[in-house]
């Protein structure tokens, strides 16, 4: 028995694989109060997810092997219960959300009915299903609700994605709310938002909420206590200030010592001439406007952020300067020449000096080849780079340089993380030893250690081999630490330009500084101080 309302006891997992046993959890003890919101923090790997996997029942056995262990929910122990006694509680009691909605909702139903289902496969009358989806919608901050019913997941954005799935764990009113990564993805001012929605809905239901993630500043905005899980075992815990201003384990002290925002910004890359300029680019789609008037220049060296929410252009800019698309209008020159009236062989020709490291890995990594082959591929395409014979050698240095390991070169991308996924991207991208690297959203997805030491990476190719980044980002501490230059994007359009310093200490425009006030902060003590700024303000 238990008073705790979700307690996990002495938990151990184990996955069988071809290469032996993989302990993903060992001993591993928590709670959960009535009430309460409890972060788990760690890295890609450390065992956060497993762990409630295995409450949810989530886990597929074999691979998986809970070794030892006991969950409790209210007093009984979840895992020596039958299937249908599960089934009772799961989505009913325990609800989960996860971190990329468009992978768990169907594409093919509309979005209404998803949610439908979730309340008649537990006993709601359709009629009833129905009204209560439009006031779940209505509750998470979907605009017209009826409208939005008859969509399907793909046409949404992130953050409503997000929300939907959120009105989907709440529709049967569950005790305790399981969110794993809900905004690892999302703008700051839509981060924002969904973490206000889950602090309000749980001070007006009372469940209790348990949070995973690798972002401290998360956990600093919402959580009451937090657990700490490295190597599969947890290794610090307590009161969040507590935990960040007297951390006992090195494990704690390293993630905190390695988060964004703390460190000198730069002063700014000397004028030289521009290794590439944007001349009043635009882009259409039809009636909708996408870029207008898009201008700027990228010295030898420089970082160039470019930063704004989703739908403000940034992720065009990008494929406009590799012609993924074509703009509409408007002049790009890379040393003087016009990529935009390149033909394809003159193209081809500069695809080795300009790079791009996207934003999504799964999508952008070939789920048939193993890690060397995604690699060596650039060699195969820019021949004469570098001798046959040294390929496996070089792929070896690019997977250590990101933090990687020699031997992941024969394993294929659905054996890691997304973390680690983008490492092997940024390995890719390096291959070719670029002139230009265009960061699409490259480190959002990183945890924070891995996080620092990929900009000390990118930082040092900055430095050593003076190479061009274009910077696409919505981690504004992360940009704070790397760039030189900041362009400010809303809907299409330059709103703010200058230097890192003076758009992080002096921005001119109010939509700067509304995306500034949305970053979270480490500090637990800095973070609250700032909610009680905004709550005087409002």
């Amino acid at each position: 028995m238990t008073d705790y309302l979700l307690e996990v006891r002495d938990l151990s997992v184990t996955f069988h694989t071809t290469r032996g046993p993989v302990d993903a959890v060992r001993n591993v003890s928590w709670h959960l109060n009535r009430g309460e919101v409890l972060a788990i923090l760690g890295e890609s790997g450390s065992g956060k997810s497993v762990s409630a996997a295995a409450i949810m029942d989530l886990i597929d056995m074999p691979p998986g092997e809970i070794k030892s262990g006991e969950i409790f929910f209210e007093g009984e122990n979840l895992l020596t219960m039958d299937q249908e006694a599960r089934r009772e509680i799961n989505g009913k009691k325990i609800a989960m959300i996860f971190q990329d909605p468009l992978s768990h909702l169907n594409p093919v139903y509309t979005v209404g009915w998803q949610i439908e289902e979730t309340m008649v496969i537990h006993g709601t009358a359709r009629r009833v299903a129905q009204k209560e989806m439009l006031s779940l919608l209505t509750k998470v901050g979907i605009p017209d609700p009826i409208l939005a019913a008859k969509k399907y997941p793909h046409q949404f954005s992130g953050g409503q994605r997000q929300r939907v799935m959120i009105a989907m764990a709440l529709a049967l009113k569950p005790d305790v709310l399981i969110a794993d990564e809900p905004t690892t993805a999302l703008d700051v001012t839509v981060q924002a938002q969904i973490l206000k929605l889950l602090q309000e809905l749980q001070r007006e239901t009372g469940m209790g909420l348990v949070i995973i993630t690798h972002d401290l500043g998360v956990v600093a905005e919402i959580a009451d206590r937090v657990v700490v899980m490295n190597n599969a075992e947890i290794v610090e815990s307590g009161l969040v200030s507590d935990v960040y201003h007297n951390p006992k384990h090195a494990y704690t002290k390293k993630l905190i010592a390695s988060a964004p925002g703390n460190g000198e910004m730069s002063s700014g890359v000397k004028s030289q001439e521009p290794i590439l300029q944007l001349e009043n680019v635009s882009k259409a789609y039809g009636d909708f406007v996408a870029l207008r008037g898009m201008s700027f220049e990228l010295m030898p060296g420089e970082v160039v952020a470019i930063v704004g929410e989703s739908g403000s252009g940034k992720s065009t800019v990008a494929r406009m300067l590799l012609r993924l698309e074509e703009a509409s209008g408007g002049v790009v020159k890379y040393r003087g020449d016009d990529i935009l009236s390149m033909s394809s062989s003159e193209l081809l020709s500069i695809r080795r000096d300009i790079q791009m490291v996207f934003q999504d890995p799964t999508q952008s990594l070939n789920p048939r080849m193993s890690v060397y082959q995604i690699i060596s591929e650039a060699w195969i395409i820019h021949a004469g780079i570098i001798a046959k014979s040294k390929w496996k050698e070089r792929a070896g240095q690019l997977l250590e340089q990101v933090g990687l390991k020699r031997e992941h070169l024969d394993r294929y991308p659905h054996q890691f993380s997304g973390g680690q996924k983008q490492r092997i991207a940024i390995a890719r991208a390096l291959a070719l030893e670029p002139k230009i690297i265009i960061c699409d959203e490259a480190v959002s997805a990183l945890d924070v250690s891995i996080q620092a030491q990929v900009i000390a990476l990118l930082k040092g190719l900055q430095k050593n081999l003076g190479i061009s980044f274009i910077f696409i980002a919505h981690d504004l501490p992360v940009v704070r630490d790397f760039a030189d230059r900041v362009i400010v994007m809303k809907s299409g359009e330059i709103v703010e330009e200058g230097a890192v310093q003076q758009i992080f200490e002096a921005p001119k425009e109010l939509y700067t500084r509304n995306l500034l006030n949305a970053s979270l902060d480490p500090d637990p003590k800095v973070q609250a101080a700032r909610r009680m700024a905004a709550a005087a303000v409002s």
